[in-house]
């Protein structure tokens, strides 16, 4: 393809291009600037205590909103998805261990950083003197806010990005750049009255449209929370789920649209989907690395994931009738 890189019009479609070429789904354009309107909402969600024990989230509060702070000269903001959806299906058997399907294959983190690179190399390459970092779910930047801002779709009521090309099984990466680029429009919020993510959530953490509460949500409480045990009130509700949760992207009508993805690094590993809970509480140390090497599963750690486990062989055990152990009773 070629385009006039001599102006922002020019550059932006050629950015784009070349984002397709290199494997990505989606790529927007966003001025980078403040995030004010987001800011205002992230500040309201904190002083709730809706982030958990997450005390980063407090941190770098002015760079979290503005990119300009991140990097002096920064005029706009490359976003990109890559879809992570492969047409298997989570075990529905209680007694097997269920694993987000994000973390089904490699750590996104490196693969897709290593897309975005290869495009920032490319864009200063045409673009000499252009300076610029990538972000994937790294540094205090927000991913789904600049996604949304460079019209790649918007967040949805379970406050996950939804697009109307992929559905929401994506992953978001950024480039912000020193380079004037033509910026793309916001899309309108196709959420509608649905409210099928709120009904679907069993720990009730969607506490309003838009809004999650961390402390309930199972994604925090199988990944980020580093308690040794787990609310029993909660527990109760993660069936068998071991890592992450998908419930509330699972009944989004919106994945109607999910395509398969193009990188057969995220699809799943042996063993992902058919393990069961009992062979799961038995890995030790050296067969936890060996299994997730380059997974991001390793960030729940062996301690955390075996309390997960046994959080789900209680549930199992529960589903069938059994009783629970007097560990769990008291």
């Amino acid at each position: 393809m070629t385009s006039d890189l001599s102006t922002p019009l020019g550059r932006s479609r050629a950015i784009k291009h070349k984002a397709l070429e290199l494997g990505l789904d989606a790529c927007g354009i966003a001025v980078a600037g403040p995030l004010d309107e987001e800011a205002g909402r992230l500040d309201t969600w904190l002083s709730r205590g809706y982030q958990a024990d997450m005390a980063w989230m407090f941190a770098h509060g002015a760079k979290r909103t503005d990119p300009t702070l991140l990097m002096e000269g920064a005029q706009s903001i490359v976003s990109v998805l890559q879809s992570y959806w492969t047409p298997h299906e989570g075990p529905s058997d209680p007694a097997l261990g269920r694993i987000s399907r994000y973390a089904w294959g490699d750590d996104y983190h490196l693969r897709l950083k290593e897309r975005l690179h290869a495009l920032l190399a490319w864009i200063q390459e045409v673009l000499p003197g252009t300076e610029g970092r990538a972000f994937v779910d790294s540094a205090p930047v927000m991913d789904k806010a600049w996604a949304a801002r460079a019209g790649l779709g918007w967040i949805g009521k379970h406050s996950n990005l939804i697009s109307r090309d992929h559905g929401s099984w994506t992953f978001i990466g950024e480039l912000v750049i020193t380079a004037e680029l033509d910026p793309d429009r916001t899309v309108a919020d196709h959420c509608g009255t649905c409210t099928a993510c709120l009904d679907a959530c069993p720990t009730g953490a969607i506490v309003e449209p838009y809004v999650v509460d961390a402390n309930r949500c199972i994604s925090w409480t199988t990944i980020e929370n580093r308690a040794a045990d787990i609310d029993p009130a909660l527990a109760k509700a993660h069936g068998n789920w071991i890592f992450g949760c998908d419930i509330c992207q699972e009944v989004c009508p919106w994945n109607k649209f999910r395509t398969p993805t193009s990188e057969p690094a995220y699809l799943p590993r042996e063993g992902v989907l058919d393990t069961s809970l009992s062979d799961w509480a038995t890995l030790d140390a050296d067969a936890f690395r060996a299994r997730f090497r380059r997974s991001a599963v390793k960030r729940t750690k062996l301690d955390g994931f075996r309390r997960n486990v046994d959080v789900a062989l209680e549930n199992s055990r529960a589903a069938d009738g059994g009783e629970p152990s007097s560990d769990a009773e008291a």
